[in-house]
Protein backbone atom coordinates (compact mmCIF):
# COMPACT_ATOMS: atom_id res chain seq x y z
CA UNK A 1 0.00 0.00 0.00
CA UNK A 2 1.15 3.71 0.16
CA UNK A 3 3.00 3.76 3.13
CA UNK A 4 2.41 8.25 5.01
CA UNK A 5 3.42 8.73 8.23
CA UNK A 6 3.52 12.16 9.79
CA UNK A 7 7.03 12.94 9.03
CA UNK A 8 6.08 12.60 5.45
CA UNK A 9 8.82 9.85 4.93
CA UNK A 10 8.01 6.20 3.40
CA UNK A 11 7.04 3.94 6.36
CA UNK A 12 8.83 0.22 5.68
CA UNK A 13 6.37 -2.12 5.18
CA UNK A 14 5.34 -4.45 7.63
CA UNK A 15 6.40 -8.53 6.96
CA UNK A 16 4.04 -9.85 5.17
CA UNK A 17 0.75 -12.40 7.06
CA UNK A 18 1.22 -16.08 5.55
CA UNK A 19 -2.35 -16.71 6.09
CA UNK A 20 -3.06 -13.15 4.75
CA UNK A 21 -0.63 -13.56 1.57
CA UNK A 22 -2.33 -17.29 0.64
CA UNK A 23 -5.47 -15.76 1.03
CA UNK A 24 -4.88 -12.80 -1.59
CA UNK A 25 -3.20 -15.08 -3.95
CA UNK A 26 -6.61 -17.20 -3.98
CA UNK A 27 -8.84 -14.45 -4.25
CA UNK A 28 -6.53 -12.95 -7.42
CA UNK A 29 -6.38 -16.42 -8.98
CA UNK A 30 -10.15 -17.02 -8.12
CA UNK A 31 -10.93 -13.36 -10.03
CA UNK A 32 -9.06 -14.22 -12.85
CA UNK A 33 -10.84 -17.89 -13.32
CA UNK A 34 -14.05 -16.15 -13.38
CA UNK A 35 -13.28 -13.64 -15.58
CA UNK A 36 -11.55 -16.61 -18.34
CA UNK A 37 -14.98 -18.94 -17.56
CA UNK A 38 -17.36 -15.22 -18.31
CA UNK A 39 -15.47 -14.53 -21.38
CA UNK A 40 -14.97 -18.28 -22.64
CA UNK A 41 -19.02 -18.61 -21.75
CA UNK A 42 -19.82 -15.08 -23.89
CA UNK A 43 -17.68 -16.04 -26.58
CA UNK A 44 -19.40 -19.29 -27.25
CA UNK A 45 -22.61 -17.91 -26.77
CA UNK A 46 -24.27 -15.57 -29.92
CA UNK A 47 -25.59 -12.53 -28.49
CA UNK A 48 -29.45 -12.10 -28.72
CA UNK A 49 -30.72 -10.07 -31.48
CA UNK A 50 -33.99 -8.93 -29.63
CA UNK A 51 -34.79 -6.22 -26.85
CA UNK A 52 -35.12 -7.26 -23.27
CA UNK A 53 -37.55 -4.47 -21.77
CA UNK A 54 -37.06 -3.81 -18.00
CA UNK A 55 -39.18 -4.68 -15.30
CA UNK A 56 -39.40 -2.80 -12.14
CA UNK A 57 -42.10 -4.31 -10.28
CA UNK A 58 -41.03 -8.02 -10.66
CA UNK A 59 -43.02 -9.20 -7.47
CA UNK A 60 -46.21 -6.95 -8.15
CA UNK A 61 -46.00 -5.40 -5.02
CA UNK A 62 -44.31 -2.77 -5.20
CA UNK A 63 -42.80 -2.17 -1.61
CA UNK A 64 -41.60 -6.18 -1.79
CA UNK A 65 -40.12 -4.74 -5.38
CA UNK A 66 -37.86 -2.15 -3.50
CA UNK A 67 -36.77 -3.85 -0.62
CA UNK A 68 -35.41 -7.09 -3.13
CA UNK A 69 -33.88 -3.83 -5.70
CA UNK A 70 -32.22 -2.60 -2.46
CA UNK A 71 -30.83 -5.95 -1.27
CA UNK A 72 -27.12 -4.76 -3.23
CA UNK A 73 -26.48 -1.62 -2.04
CA UNK A 74 -27.45 -2.63 1.71
CA UNK A 75 -25.54 -6.17 1.67
CA UNK A 76 -22.18 -4.09 0.19
CA UNK A 77 -22.64 -1.35 2.26
CA UNK A 78 -23.12 -3.90 5.72
CA UNK A 79 -20.21 -6.46 4.74
CA UNK A 80 -18.09 -3.18 4.80
CA UNK A 81 -19.63 -0.95 8.28
CA UNK A 82 -21.17 -3.99 10.11
CA UNK A 83 -19.09 -7.09 9.40
CA UNK A 84 -15.86 -5.12 8.64
CA UNK A 85 -14.86 -7.46 5.56
CA UNK A 86 -12.01 -5.82 3.45
CA UNK A 87 -13.49 -3.76 0.22
CA UNK A 88 -12.57 -5.87 -2.38
CA UNK A 89 -14.64 -9.07 -0.46
CA UNK A 90 -17.63 -6.81 0.33
CA UNK A 91 -17.44 -5.60 -3.07
CA UNK A 92 -17.41 -8.95 -4.77
CA UNK A 93 -20.12 -10.13 -2.11
CA UNK A 94 -22.45 -7.54 -3.29
CA UNK A 95 -21.80 -8.03 -7.16
CA UNK A 96 -23.08 -11.60 -6.22
CA UNK A 97 -25.97 -10.50 -4.35
CA UNK A 98 -26.82 -7.94 -7.43
CA UNK A 99 -26.44 -10.87 -9.82
CA UNK A 100 -28.30 -13.35 -7.60
CA UNK A 101 -31.25 -10.77 -7.71
CA UNK A 102 -31.05 -9.74 -11.80
CA UNK A 103 -31.16 -13.12 -12.88
CA UNK A 104 -33.97 -14.38 -10.39
CA UNK A 105 -36.24 -12.26 -9.68
CA UNK A 106 -35.71 -9.83 -12.57
CA UNK A 107 -35.02 -12.64 -15.04
CA UNK A 108 -32.81 -10.90 -16.63
CA UNK A 109 -30.97 -13.20 -18.97
CA UNK A 110 -27.62 -14.65 -17.84
CA UNK A 111 -26.03 -13.36 -20.90
CA UNK A 112 -26.79 -10.20 -20.48
CA UNK A 113 -26.21 -10.11 -17.12
CA UNK A 114 -22.79 -11.59 -17.06
CA UNK A 115 -21.80 -8.95 -20.05
CA UNK A 116 -23.06 -6.54 -18.08
CA UNK A 117 -20.66 -7.23 -15.30
CA UNK A 118 -17.71 -7.32 -17.81
CA UNK A 119 -18.72 -3.87 -19.21
CA UNK A 120 -18.84 -2.52 -15.35
CA UNK A 121 -16.07 -3.85 -14.37
CA UNK A 122 -14.14 -2.16 -17.71
CA UNK A 123 -15.33 0.63 -16.81
CA UNK A 124 -14.10 0.80 -13.47
CA UNK A 125 -10.60 -0.30 -14.56
CA UNK A 126 -11.21 2.75 -17.59
CA UNK A 127 -11.46 5.51 -17.05
CA UNK A 128 -11.87 5.17 -13.00
CA UNK A 129 -9.12 3.35 -11.78
CA UNK A 130 -6.71 4.73 -14.94
CA UNK A 131 -7.59 8.35 -12.50
CA UNK A 132 -6.57 6.65 -9.00
CA UNK A 133 -3.72 4.89 -10.51
CA UNK A 134 -1.38 7.95 -11.76
CA UNK A 135 -2.30 9.88 -8.66
CA UNK A 136 -1.18 7.83 -6.23
CA UNK A 137 1.98 7.63 -8.52
CA UNK A 138 2.77 11.00 -8.64
CA UNK A 139 2.10 11.30 -4.54
CA UNK A 140 4.80 8.43 -4.26
CA UNK A 141 7.28 10.42 -6.35
CA UNK A 142 6.96 13.39 -4.16
CA UNK A 143 7.93 11.11 -1.10
CA UNK A 144 10.41 9.63 -2.70
CA UNK A 145 12.07 12.94 -3.94
CA UNK A 146 11.60 14.89 -0.44
CA UNK A 147 9.08 17.14 -2.01
CA UNK A 148 5.91 16.32 0.36
CA UNK A 149 7.75 17.29 3.64
CA UNK A 150 8.93 20.71 1.36
CA UNK A 151 5.40 20.94 0.73
CA UNK A 152 4.34 20.22 4.59
CA UNK A 153 6.57 22.92 5.33
CA UNK A 154 5.57 25.30 3.06
CA UNK A 155 1.64 24.73 4.30
CA UNK A 156 2.78 25.29 7.57
CA UNK A 157 4.37 28.91 6.94
CA UNK A 158 0.78 29.77 5.48
CA UNK A 159 -1.02 28.68 8.55
CA UNK A 160 -0.47 26.23 11.40
CA UNK A 161 -3.77 25.57 12.24
CA UNK A 162 -5.11 22.43 11.45
CA UNK A 163 -8.63 24.19 11.17
CA UNK A 164 -7.39 26.83 8.43
CA UNK A 165 -5.32 23.81 6.94
CA UNK A 166 -8.39 21.84 6.01
CA UNK A 167 -10.06 24.61 4.41
CA UNK A 168 -7.56 25.85 2.30
CA UNK A 169 -6.60 22.06 0.81
CA UNK A 170 -9.58 19.69 1.55
CA UNK A 171 -12.24 22.35 0.77
CA UNK A 172 -10.71 24.82 -1.74
CA UNK A 173 -7.74 23.19 -3.55
CA UNK A 174 -10.19 20.06 -3.45
CA UNK A 175 -12.57 22.10 -5.15
CA UNK A 176 -9.76 22.90 -7.65
CA UNK A 177 -9.12 19.08 -8.55
CA UNK A 178 -12.62 18.19 -8.70
CA UNK A 179 -13.57 21.06 -11.19
CA UNK A 180 -10.41 19.80 -13.35
CA UNK A 181 -10.36 16.01 -13.36
CA UNK A 182 -12.57 14.52 -10.93
CA UNK A 183 -13.09 10.92 -10.33
CA UNK A 184 -11.77 10.68 -7.55
CA UNK A 185 -8.42 12.55 -7.79
CA UNK A 186 -9.51 15.10 -5.22
CA UNK A 187 -10.33 12.59 -2.53
CA UNK A 188 -6.61 10.61 -3.31
CA UNK A 189 -4.20 14.12 -3.30
CA UNK A 190 -5.87 15.69 -0.58
CA UNK A 191 -6.12 13.29 1.80
CA UNK A 192 -2.37 12.38 1.28
CA UNK A 193 -1.49 15.96 1.86
CA UNK A 194 -3.52 15.72 5.29
CA UNK A 195 -1.50 13.03 6.00
CA UNK A 196 1.64 14.88 5.63
CA UNK A 197 0.47 18.00 7.90
CA UNK A 198 -0.29 15.29 10.63
CA UNK A 199 -4.09 14.56 10.51
CA UNK A 200 -4.81 10.86 11.41
CA UNK A 201 -5.08 8.84 8.34
CA UNK A 202 -9.10 8.45 9.03
CA UNK A 203 -9.89 11.84 9.96
CA UNK A 204 -7.76 12.60 6.79
CA UNK A 205 -9.93 10.03 4.28
CA UNK A 206 -13.44 11.56 5.73
CA UNK A 207 -12.56 14.69 5.94
CA UNK A 208 -11.59 15.25 2.13
CA UNK A 209 -14.99 12.88 1.73
CA UNK A 210 -16.87 15.31 2.97
CA UNK A 211 -15.54 18.59 1.60
CA UNK A 212 -15.43 16.67 -1.65
CA UNK A 213 -19.31 17.97 -2.09
CA UNK A 214 -20.58 21.53 -3.17
CA UNK A 215 -18.02 21.51 -6.46
CA UNK A 216 -19.20 17.85 -7.73
CA UNK A 217 -21.96 19.05 -9.58
CA UNK A 218 -19.75 21.09 -12.07
CA UNK A 219 -16.96 18.56 -11.70
CA UNK A 220 -14.96 17.69 -14.17
CA UNK A 221 -15.29 20.97 -16.32
CA UNK A 222 -19.59 20.78 -16.08
CA UNK A 223 -19.31 16.72 -17.32
CA UNK A 224 -22.61 16.18 -14.84
CA UNK A 225 -24.55 19.01 -15.97
CA UNK A 226 -23.72 17.97 -19.89
CA UNK A 227 -24.62 14.61 -19.65
CA UNK A 228 -28.20 15.74 -17.27
CA UNK A 229 -28.80 18.10 -20.09
CA UNK A 230 -28.46 15.06 -22.47
CA UNK A 231 -31.03 13.01 -21.20
CA UNK A 232 -33.47 15.80 -20.30
CA UNK A 233 -33.44 18.09 -22.78
CA UNK A 234 -33.08 21.03 -20.54
CA UNK A 235 -31.29 24.38 -21.50
CA UNK A 236 -27.37 23.50 -19.91
CA UNK A 237 -26.92 27.52 -19.10
CA UNK A 238 -30.71 26.79 -17.34
CA UNK A 239 -29.51 23.74 -15.38
CA UNK A 240 -26.27 25.37 -14.34
CA UNK A 241 -28.03 28.72 -12.93
CA UNK A 242 -30.64 26.26 -11.16
CA UNK A 243 -28.11 23.99 -9.50
CA UNK A 244 -25.90 27.06 -8.36
CA UNK A 245 -28.91 28.85 -6.78
CA UNK A 246 -29.48 24.88 -4.55
CA UNK A 247 -26.00 24.55 -3.60
CA UNK A 248 -24.94 28.31 -2.81
CA UNK A 249 -26.77 27.59 1.31
CA UNK A 250 -25.07 24.42 1.02
CA UNK A 251 -21.05 26.19 -0.32
CA UNK A 252 -21.46 28.61 2.93
CA UNK A 253 -22.53 25.66 5.07
CA UNK A 254 -19.97 22.88 4.18
CA UNK A 255 -16.97 24.80 6.16
CA UNK A 256 -18.58 25.03 8.96
CA UNK A 257 -19.78 21.52 8.87
CA UNK A 258 -16.16 20.41 8.15
CA UNK A 259 -14.70 22.20 10.90
CA UNK A 260 -17.35 21.37 13.18
CA UNK A 261 -16.70 17.46 12.86
CA UNK A 262 -13.28 17.97 12.87
CA UNK A 263 -12.58 20.18 15.99
CA UNK A 264 -16.30 20.29 17.58
CA UNK A 265 -18.66 23.83 18.23
CA UNK A 266 -16.19 25.82 19.99
CA UNK A 267 -13.41 24.74 17.71
CA UNK A 268 -15.51 25.84 14.95
CA UNK A 269 -16.62 29.48 16.02
CA UNK A 270 -13.30 30.06 16.88
CA UNK A 271 -12.47 30.74 13.20
CA UNK A 272 -15.95 31.43 11.98
CA UNK A 273 -14.55 34.47 9.94
CA UNK A 274 -12.11 32.65 8.01
CA UNK A 275 -15.68 29.90 7.20
CA UNK A 276 -17.08 33.11 6.04
CA UNK A 277 -14.55 33.85 3.87
CA UNK A 278 -14.32 30.42 2.31
CA UNK A 279 -17.92 29.40 1.86
CA UNK A 280 -18.88 32.96 0.73
CA UNK A 281 -16.47 33.59 -2.18
CA UNK A 282 -16.43 29.95 -3.13
CA UNK A 283 -20.50 30.36 -3.09
CA UNK A 284 -20.30 33.55 -4.88
CA UNK A 285 -18.24 33.08 -7.57
CA UNK A 286 -19.99 29.53 -8.09
CA UNK A 287 -23.06 30.99 -8.77
CA UNK A 288 -21.67 34.33 -10.77
CA UNK A 289 -20.07 31.69 -12.78
CA UNK A 290 -22.75 29.26 -13.23
CA UNK A 291 -25.35 31.74 -14.22
CA UNK A 292 -23.51 33.55 -16.77
CA UNK A 293 -21.11 31.20 -18.12
CA UNK A 294 -22.44 27.87 -17.91
CA UNK A 295 -20.91 24.64 -16.28
CA UNK A 296 -17.09 24.23 -17.81
CA UNK A 297 -14.61 26.21 -15.61
CA UNK A 298 -17.55 27.09 -12.76
CA UNK A 299 -15.30 25.19 -10.11
CA UNK A 300 -11.59 25.95 -11.44
CA UNK A 301 -12.45 29.63 -10.93
CA UNK A 302 -14.48 29.16 -7.71
CA UNK A 303 -11.77 27.54 -6.21
CA UNK A 304 -8.81 29.42 -7.04
CA UNK A 305 -10.59 32.78 -6.03
CA UNK A 306 -11.16 30.55 -2.49
CA UNK A 307 -7.67 29.59 -2.30
CA UNK A 308 -6.35 32.99 -3.09
CA UNK A 309 -8.83 34.57 -0.39
CA UNK A 310 -7.51 32.47 2.12
CA UNK A 311 -4.49 33.25 1.90
CA UNK A 312 -4.79 36.83 1.48
CA UNK A 313 -6.89 36.43 4.59
CA UNK A 314 -4.25 34.45 6.93
CA UNK A 315 -1.90 37.36 6.51
CA UNK A 316 -3.96 39.71 8.42
CA UNK A 317 -5.72 37.41 10.79
CA UNK A 318 -5.07 34.30 12.83
CA UNK A 319 -7.28 32.60 15.45
CA UNK A 320 -6.78 33.09 19.24
CA UNK A 321 -6.14 29.30 19.79
CA UNK A 322 -3.99 27.70 17.41
CA UNK A 323 -5.11 23.98 17.10
CA UNK A 324 -2.41 21.35 15.16
CA UNK A 325 -3.94 18.60 12.65
CA UNK A 326 -4.54 16.36 16.05
CA UNK A 327 -6.75 18.96 17.32
CA UNK A 328 -3.83 19.71 20.18
CA UNK A 329 -3.97 23.24 21.44
CA UNK A 330 -0.53 24.41 20.41
CA UNK A 331 -0.81 28.44 21.17
CA UNK A 332 1.41 28.47 24.51
CA UNK A 333 4.10 26.30 22.47
CA UNK A 334 7.14 28.15 21.09
CA UNK A 335 6.95 27.75 17.41
CA UNK A 336 10.06 29.01 15.72
CA UNK A 337 8.68 29.58 12.27
CA UNK A 338 11.74 28.86 9.49
CA UNK A 339 11.93 31.23 6.84
CA UNK A 340 11.68 29.22 3.22
CA UNK A 341 12.63 31.18 0.34
CA UNK A 342 10.56 31.93 -2.96
CA UNK A 343 12.69 28.82 -4.49
CA UNK A 344 12.17 26.23 -2.15
CA UNK A 345 7.93 26.96 -2.15
CA UNK A 346 8.59 26.95 -5.67
CA UNK A 347 9.71 23.57 -5.73
CA UNK A 348 7.39 22.01 -3.16
CA UNK A 349 4.28 23.05 -5.02
CA UNK A 350 6.04 22.28 -8.73
CA UNK A 351 4.44 18.80 -8.59
CA UNK A 352 1.16 19.58 -7.80
CA UNK A 353 1.17 23.09 -10.10
CA UNK A 354 2.51 20.68 -13.14
CA UNK A 355 -0.76 18.28 -12.00
CA UNK A 356 -3.19 21.47 -11.96
CA UNK A 357 -1.85 23.03 -15.14
CA UNK A 358 -1.67 20.01 -17.30
CA UNK A 359 -5.35 18.92 -16.10
CA UNK A 360 -6.34 21.93 -16.72
CA UNK A 361 -4.92 21.76 -20.31
CA UNK A 362 -6.25 17.93 -21.10
CA UNK A 363 -10.01 19.60 -20.11
CA UNK A 364 -9.93 22.41 -22.54
CA UNK A 365 -12.86 21.54 -24.73
CA UNK A 366 -11.48 21.99 -28.33
CA UNK A 367 -8.33 20.33 -26.96
CA UNK A 368 -10.36 17.25 -25.37
CA UNK A 369 -12.52 17.28 -28.52
CA UNK A 370 -9.19 17.24 -31.13
CA UNK A 371 -7.74 14.63 -29.28
CA UNK A 372 -11.11 12.50 -28.63
CA UNK A 373 -11.48 12.90 -32.54
CA UNK A 374 -8.33 11.29 -33.29
CA UNK A 375 -7.22 8.54 -31.09
CA UNK A 376 -10.76 7.84 -29.30
CA UNK A 377 -12.34 4.20 -29.94
CA UNK A 378 -16.11 3.63 -29.19
CA UNK A 379 -16.43 -0.06 -28.78
CA UNK A 380 -20.18 -0.96 -28.81
CA UNK A 381 -20.44 -3.60 -26.18
CA UNK A 382 -21.90 -7.33 -28.45
CA UNK A 383 -25.22 -8.42 -26.81
CA UNK A 384 -26.06 -5.33 -24.89
CA UNK A 385 -25.65 -2.60 -26.83
CA UNK A 386 -29.59 -0.74 -27.30
CA UNK A 387 -30.50 -4.64 -26.13
CA UNK A 388 -31.94 -3.27 -22.58
CA UNK A 389 -34.69 -1.25 -23.32
CA UNK A 390 -36.14 1.30 -20.71
CA UNK A 391 -39.73 1.92 -20.42
CA UNK A 392 -42.74 4.30 -19.26
CA UNK A 393 -42.95 5.61 -16.18
CA UNK A 394 -39.05 6.00 -16.05
CA UNK A 395 -38.46 6.76 -19.96
CA UNK A 396 -41.52 9.24 -21.52
CA UNK A 397 -41.40 6.21 -24.39
CA UNK A 398 -39.65 3.40 -24.84
CA UNK A 399 -36.43 3.81 -25.09
CA UNK A 400 -33.05 1.60 -25.77
CA UNK A 401 -30.31 1.24 -23.55
CA UNK A 402 -26.76 2.43 -25.54
CA UNK A 403 -23.62 0.38 -24.15
CA UNK A 404 -20.57 1.84 -26.06
CA UNK A 405 -17.18 1.39 -24.04
CA UNK A 406 -15.45 4.48 -24.47
CA UNK A 407 -11.49 3.83 -25.09
CA UNK A 408 -10.65 7.52 -25.19
CA UNK A 409 -6.98 6.72 -24.04
CA UNK A 410 -5.13 9.77 -25.01
CA UNK A 411 -8.44 11.91 -23.86
CA UNK A 412 -8.87 10.73 -20.29
CA UNK A 413 -8.66 12.29 -17.55
CA UNK A 414 -5.74 9.78 -15.98
CA UNK A 415 -3.79 10.06 -19.19
CA UNK A 416 -3.11 13.77 -18.41
CA UNK A 417 -2.37 12.87 -15.12
CA UNK A 418 0.07 10.71 -16.23
CA UNK A 419 1.49 13.02 -18.14
CA UNK A 420 1.55 15.45 -15.53
CA UNK A 421 3.48 12.75 -12.90
CA UNK A 422 5.81 11.78 -15.62
CA UNK A 423 6.91 15.35 -16.22
CA UNK A 424 6.89 16.41 -12.55
CA UNK A 425 9.37 13.33 -11.86
CA UNK A 426 12.08 14.90 -14.80
CA UNK A 427 11.52 18.27 -13.02
CA UNK A 428 12.00 16.87 -9.60
CA UNK A 429 15.30 15.12 -11.07
CA UNK A 430 14.25 11.54 -11.90
CA UNK A 431 14.96 9.43 -14.50
CA UNK A 432 13.41 7.25 -16.53
CA UNK A 433 14.08 3.95 -14.92
CA UNK A 434 13.55 5.48 -12.20
CA UNK A 435 9.67 6.66 -12.67
CA UNK A 436 9.24 3.10 -14.32
CA UNK A 437 10.40 1.07 -11.32
CA UNK A 438 8.37 3.85 -9.04
CA UNK A 439 5.30 3.01 -11.30
CA UNK A 440 5.67 -0.41 -10.68
CA UNK A 441 5.69 -0.44 -7.43
CA UNK A 442 2.56 1.66 -7.32
CA UNK A 443 0.53 -0.60 -9.79
CA UNK A 444 1.68 -3.83 -7.21
CA UNK A 445 0.67 -1.43 -4.48
CA UNK A 446 -2.98 -0.35 -6.05
CA UNK A 447 -4.03 -4.18 -6.57
CA UNK A 448 -6.65 -4.96 -4.39
CA UNK A 449 -8.35 -1.30 -4.76
CA UNK A 450 -8.17 -1.96 -8.65
CA UNK A 451 -10.58 -5.21 -8.10
CA UNK A 452 -12.59 -3.64 -5.62
CA UNK A 453 -13.25 -0.79 -8.19
CA UNK A 454 -14.11 -2.95 -10.73
CA UNK A 455 -16.11 -5.33 -8.39
CA UNK A 456 -18.12 -2.53 -7.22
CA UNK A 457 -18.73 -0.67 -10.88
CA UNK A 458 -19.33 -3.94 -12.10
CA UNK A 459 -22.67 -3.70 -9.09
CA UNK A 460 -23.56 -0.63 -10.36
CA UNK A 461 -23.74 -1.30 -14.02
CA UNK A 462 -26.12 -4.77 -13.34
CA UNK A 463 -28.38 -2.37 -11.16
CA UNK A 464 -28.59 0.34 -13.90
CA UNK A 465 -29.18 -2.35 -16.92
CA UNK A 466 -31.12 -4.70 -15.14
CA UNK A 467 -33.70 -1.82 -13.89
CA UNK A 468 -32.91 -2.16 -9.42
CA UNK A 469 -32.14 1.96 -9.47
CA UNK A 470 -35.31 2.56 -11.28
CA UNK A 471 -37.44 1.14 -8.52
CA UNK A 472 -35.63 2.20 -5.89
CA UNK A 473 -36.06 5.65 -7.64
CA UNK A 474 -39.82 4.40 -8.47
CA UNK A 475 -40.45 3.83 -4.81
CA UNK A 476 -39.48 8.12 -4.17
CA UNK A 477 -41.46 8.68 -6.80
CA UNK A 478 -44.84 7.92 -4.88
CA UNK A 479 -44.44 10.01 -2.27
CA UNK A 480 -46.08 13.05 -4.28
CA UNK A 481 -46.41 16.21 -2.84
CA UNK A 482 -43.69 15.48 -0.83
CA UNK A 483 -41.95 14.45 -4.24
CA UNK A 484 -39.43 17.81 -4.40
CA UNK A 485 -38.06 16.24 -0.64
CA UNK A 486 -37.93 12.71 -1.97
CA UNK A 487 -36.74 13.37 -5.76
CA UNK A 488 -33.48 15.20 -3.97
CA UNK A 489 -32.53 11.27 -2.26
CA UNK A 490 -33.23 9.75 -5.45
CA UNK A 491 -30.07 11.68 -6.74
CA UNK A 492 -28.51 10.78 -3.70
CA UNK A 493 -29.42 7.34 -4.06
CA UNK A 494 -28.21 6.96 -7.53
CA UNK A 495 -24.29 8.84 -6.82
CA UNK A 496 -24.40 6.22 -3.97
CA UNK A 497 -24.95 3.35 -5.83
CA UNK A 498 -22.97 4.38 -9.19
CA UNK A 499 -20.52 6.18 -7.53
CA UNK A 500 -20.88 9.50 -9.74
CA UNK A 501 -23.10 12.13 -9.91
CA UNK A 502 -22.99 11.86 -13.69
CA UNK A 503 -23.99 8.48 -13.88
CA UNK A 504 -26.51 9.50 -11.52
CA UNK A 505 -27.95 12.50 -14.06
CA UNK A 506 -27.99 9.87 -16.87
CA UNK A 507 -30.22 7.28 -14.79
CA UNK A 508 -32.52 9.15 -12.82
CA UNK A 509 -33.08 12.63 -15.22
CA UNK A 510 -35.55 11.70 -16.65
CA UNK A 511 -37.62 10.00 -14.24
CA UNK A 512 -37.24 13.66 -12.17
CA UNK A 513 -38.54 15.08 -15.35
CA UNK A 514 -41.60 12.78 -15.72
CA UNK A 515 -42.62 13.20 -12.42
CA UNK A 516 -42.80 16.36 -11.92
CA UNK A 517 -44.88 16.71 -14.92
CA UNK A 518 -46.98 14.64 -13.61
CA UNK A 519 -47.32 16.35 -10.03
CA UNK A 520 -47.03 19.94 -11.63
CA UNK A 521 -43.59 20.83 -10.36
CA UNK A 522 -40.99 22.83 -11.88
CA UNK A 523 -39.14 20.17 -14.75
CA UNK A 524 -35.81 21.96 -14.46
CA UNK A 525 -35.91 22.03 -10.53
CA UNK A 526 -36.62 18.35 -10.25
CA UNK A 527 -33.76 17.44 -12.87
CA UNK A 528 -31.58 19.97 -11.42
CA UNK A 529 -32.40 18.43 -7.52
CA UNK A 530 -30.98 15.23 -9.13
CA UNK A 531 -27.42 16.50 -9.36
CA UNK A 532 -27.61 18.95 -6.37
CA UNK A 533 -28.94 16.25 -4.10
CA UNK A 534 -26.11 13.66 -5.97
CA UNK A 535 -23.80 15.71 -4.56
CA UNK A 536 -24.35 14.77 -0.85
CA UNK A 537 -24.10 10.94 -1.96
CA UNK A 538 -20.83 10.97 -3.30
CA UNK A 539 -19.12 10.87 0.00
CA UNK A 540 -20.44 7.32 0.29
CA UNK A 541 -20.27 6.03 -2.83
CA UNK A 542 -18.04 2.83 -2.44
CA UNK A 543 -15.40 3.55 -5.32
CA UNK A 544 -14.93 7.52 -3.46
CA UNK A 545 -14.57 5.54 0.02
CA UNK A 546 -12.03 2.98 -1.95
CA UNK A 547 -9.95 5.65 -3.18
CA UNK A 548 -9.65 7.67 0.40
CA UNK A 549 -8.64 4.42 1.89
CA UNK A 550 -6.05 3.71 -0.48
CA UNK A 551 -4.58 7.40 -0.63
CA UNK A 552 -4.40 7.73 3.24
CA UNK A 553 -3.20 3.85 3.83
CA UNK A 554 -6.19 3.12 5.39
CA UNK A 555 -7.20 0.09 2.76
CA UNK A 556 -8.80 -2.19 5.02
CA UNK A 557 -10.82 0.22 6.94
CA UNK A 558 -13.53 1.23 4.73
CA UNK A 559 -15.91 0.32 6.97
CA UNK A 560 -14.75 2.42 9.50
CA UNK A 561 -14.24 5.54 7.02
CA UNK A 562 -18.51 4.89 5.93
CA UNK A 563 -19.28 4.62 9.01
CA UNK A 564 -17.41 8.50 10.35
CA UNK A 565 -19.35 9.70 6.54
CA UNK A 566 -22.95 8.13 6.36
CA UNK A 567 -24.50 9.95 9.00
CA UNK A 568 -23.36 13.64 7.39
CA UNK A 569 -24.24 12.57 4.15
CA UNK A 570 -27.58 11.47 4.78
CA UNK A 571 -28.20 14.49 7.12
CA UNK A 572 -27.13 17.03 4.52
CA UNK A 573 -28.91 15.39 1.51
CA UNK A 574 -32.28 15.89 4.09
CA UNK A 575 -31.46 19.41 4.33
CA UNK A 576 -31.08 20.04 0.52
CA UNK A 577 -34.27 17.98 0.15
CA UNK A 578 -35.89 20.39 2.78
CA UNK A 579 -34.51 23.19 0.40
CA UNK A 580 -35.87 21.92 -2.76
CA UNK A 581 -38.79 21.19 -1.26
CA UNK A 582 -39.49 25.24 -0.41
CA UNK A 583 -38.35 26.39 -3.75
CA UNK A 584 -40.69 24.14 -5.15
CA UNK A 585 -43.74 25.79 -3.25
CA UNK A 586 -42.19 29.17 -4.02
CA UNK A 587 -44.27 31.31 -6.33
CA UNK A 588 -41.32 33.36 -6.72
CA UNK A 589 -39.26 30.78 -8.09
CA UNK A 590 -41.24 29.90 -10.65
CA UNK A 591 -39.40 33.48 -11.97
CA UNK A 592 -36.73 31.97 -12.28
CA UNK A 593 -37.14 29.36 -14.87
CA UNK A 594 -39.84 28.25 -16.93
CA UNK A 595 -42.10 25.00 -15.59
Amino acid sequence: MVSINSSSQPSRPAPANNAASASSIILIVLAALALVIGAIYLLRTNPSSGTWPQSYDPTGKWWLSTIVASLPVIVLLSAMALVRLKAHIAAAVGLLTALLVAIAIYHMPLRLALTTTVYGAGYGLFPICWIILPVIFLYQLTVKTGRFQQLQHSLTNITDDGRLQLLLIAFALGAFIEGAGGFGAPVAVCGAILISLGFRPIHAAGLSLIANTAPVAFGSLGIPIVALHGVTGQDVLVLSKVIAVILVPFCLLIPFWLVWIYAGFRGMLEVWPALVVAGGVFGLTQWLMATYTGPGLVDIAAATATMVALVVFFRFWKPKRILNAKGEDITADVRTRSSQSAAATFKAWLPWLTLSVVVFVWGIPDFSHWMDAKTSIAIPVAGLHNVVQRVPPVAAVPSSEAAIFNLNWLAASGTGILVAAVLAGFLMGLGPFSLARAFAHTLFSVRFTLMTIASMLALGFVMRYCGLDATLGLAFARTGALYPFFGTLIGWVGTATTGSDTASNVVFGSLQQVTARQLGISQVLMASANSAGGVMGKMIAAPSIVVASTATETYGQEGTILRFVFWHSLALAALMGVFVFLLAYTPSFAGLVAK
